[in-house]
């Protein structure tokens, strides 16, 4: 018996699903679906259900990638399969570093979805191989891009760094040289090595780089 979770903010989707489930023998819901993912995360805790289908957009603030990211925390055992109308890259690539099993099509036949959360229970991988193949590479591509990116920032010097932070402030040079009492032309100096070390072209393209890579705050 597969114990099954569904979380989903469609309910004529998950009214379906739930009907099936129902006249299924070997699938059994530990509750009625749920239309949130913070109640998805609660009754995962209660339950450790061995599947939970889950959407990814939610109108609420928390999406389903961060939803299936705590209830691996909680249940590292619970497959969590997305069922999904996007196939942006970059949320397919979120939701397998989230932790999720696989994905489905929200176009796929009500008997296929459950086919799948049974096969995401004895641990089967729900990603056709283009499509992993594709997010393979793009995984590969983004940790390489992280780290040539802390790399560039390490070889910013602390002065550098606090140059950098006054720039995301909103401070211009000359206010950057009356703080920190050097010349504006020092200060100019400042950043153009800095513009050079991080391989930008302006102090806008700088100070996005580097809050992206979170090493300053705005």
């Amino acid at each position: 018996m597969t114990t099954l979770l569904i979380c989903d903010d469609h309910k004529v989707l998950t009214d379906a699903l739930a009907t099936v489930v129902g006249l299924d023998d070997d699938l059994q819901l530990v509750a009625p679906p749920v239309h949130d993912p913070e109640t998805a995360i609660q009754l995962s805790a209660e339950h450790l259900p061995d599947v939970v289908l889950m959407d990814i957009v939610f109108k609420g603030g928390m999406s389903g990638i961060d939803a299936t990211r705590r209830i691996k925390e909680i249940s590292p055992a619970t497959k969590v399969v997305i069922i999904t109308a996007h196939d942006e890259d970059r949320l397919l690539v979120e939701a397998v570093e989230a932790g999720a099993s696989g994905f489905l099509g929200k176009g796929e036949a009500v008997e296929e979805v459950l086919a799948a959360a049974k096969a995401a229970a004895e641990g089967e991988v729900l990603i056709d191989p283009a499509t992993l193949t594709r997010l393979l590479a793009q995984v590969a591509r983004e940790r390489e891009a992280r780290r040539e990116a802390t790399t560039l920032l390490d070889d910013l010097t602390d002065r550098e760094r606090e140059i950098l932070q006054l720039l995301a402030e909103g401070m211009r040079n000359e206010g950057i040289a009356t703080k920190l009492f050097i010349s504006p032309q020092t200060v100019q100096t400042h950043v153009r090595n800095i513009l050079g070390k991080l391989r930008v072209h302006s102090k806008l393209e700088a100070v996005a780089f580097a809050v992206k890579q979170g090493a300053i705050t705005v």
